[in-house]
Parts: structure tokens; C-alpha cells; sequence
């Protein structure tokens, strides 16, 4: 608190003859007095006030060290959490990739077996056609042998045929030869007889 001025300016010549020691002295002890009187007055007040402000401090460290504890086992939580979320789709992920893989291998697998029998198929199809080409090759060897034994057999039956015509001819002819010498023979006869 500033002393007012009146109070200076009449204290001014007292100071400025060496009572400055006496002005200091006076301050440390009104001070001391008010401070006494200010205890006196509010010491109970303030000394509660500081209980207060020490509980409230030690209250709110205490909350803040509850919350940064909460907060760091909340994030621990959060952070297992997400971990296990993380390995649980990583381990979906590589069953899915091992699950694809086996259908592709499966399908692939398939495919061979698939490739596998139509390969038996076509190999008893060809084995099949060349059996049938086989069979009906023998069959038309067999019935042209036999055709060309009926044509050979005909051949021989006609021509014995032939044979015995020409044969029969021949001797129809020999036999007209010698019924004209006969004839004519005959004939001389006869004409010899009646000369």
C-alpha cells in the first residue's frame, strides 16, 4: 500500500537527515504486524485453504495417475485387441490362401484326372476303332476270299461246262461228219446199184 503523498512530502526532510533507518525499521515491523495481524485474522482461513489446495492437489495427481493408469490400460486393452483382431484376419487370410490353394490343387488335380480318363477314353476309342478297322478289314478279307472262291468255283463249273459243250459240239460235229460220209457212202450205194 503507497503512503499518500502529504505523508512524503512532511517526511522528506526527516529522511533526508538520516531517518531512513528509522523508516526501514518502522516497514519490517509494520510489516511483521500485519502479517501477525493477517494470522490472526485469516490464518485459519488460509491454513484451510491450504489443506485444501494439498488435498485438492493430491486429489487431482491422484485422479490425473487413476486416468493416465485407466487410459494406459484402456490403450493395453485396445492395443490386444487390435492385435488379436489383426493375428485373427492374418490367420483368415492365410487359412483362405491355403483354402485356395488346396481348390486350385483340387481342381488342378481334377483336371489331371479329368485329362487322365479322357486320355484312357481316347486310348480305348482308338483302341476300339482299330480293333472295328481290324475286324472289318478281316471280314472284308474273308468275304473276298470267299467271293473270289465262289467267282473261282464258277469259273471252274462254267468252264467245265464249256468243256462239255464244246465236247458235246464236237462230237455232234464228228458224228454229221460221219453221218455225211455215211450219206455219201450212202449214196454211192445206191448209185452203184442202180448203174
Amino acid at each position: 500500500m503507497n503512503p499518500p503523498e502529504e505523508y512524503i512530502n512532511s517526511n522528506s526532510g526527516e529522511l533526508a537527515k538520516g531517518g531512513a533507518n528509522q523508516f526501514s525499521n518502522n516497514s519490517i515491523s509494520e510489516s511483521s504486524n500485519l502479517d501477525k495481524v493477517r494470522d490472526l485474522l485469516f490464518g485459519n482461513q488460509i491454513r484451510e485453504v491450504d489443506k485444501r489446495f494439498v488435498r485438492l492437489e493430491e486429489r487431482l495427481v491422484k485422479e490425473l495417475t487413476n486416468i493416465r493408469d485407466e487410459t494406459r490400460k484402456r490403450l493395453d486393452n485396445l492395443e490386444n485387441y487390435i492385435k488379436k483382431e489383426v493375428d485373427s484376419l492374418a490367420e483368415r487370410l492365410k487359412n483362405e490362401q491355403i483354402e485356395r490353394g488346396n481348390a486350385v490343387q483340387a481342381l488342378g488335380e481334377e483336371q489331371r484326372n479329368i485329362s487322365i480318363t479322357l486320355d484312357k477314353k481316347f486310348a480305348q476309342l482308338e483302341e476300339q476303332t482299330t480293333n472295328s478297322q481290324r475286324n472289318l478289314h478281316d471280314q472284308i478279307l474273308n468275304q473276298s476270299k470267299s467271293l473270289q472262291d465262289d467267282i473261282q468255283q464258277k469259273y471252274e463249273e462254267i468252264l467245265a461246262l464249256l468243256e462239255r459243250e464244246a465236247e458235246e459240239l464236237r462230237r455232234d460235229k464228228i458224228d454229221r461228219s460221219k453221218l455225211a460220209a455215211l450219206f455219201t457212202d450212202l449214196a454211192i450205194r445206191l448209185n452203184g446199184e442202180n448203174s
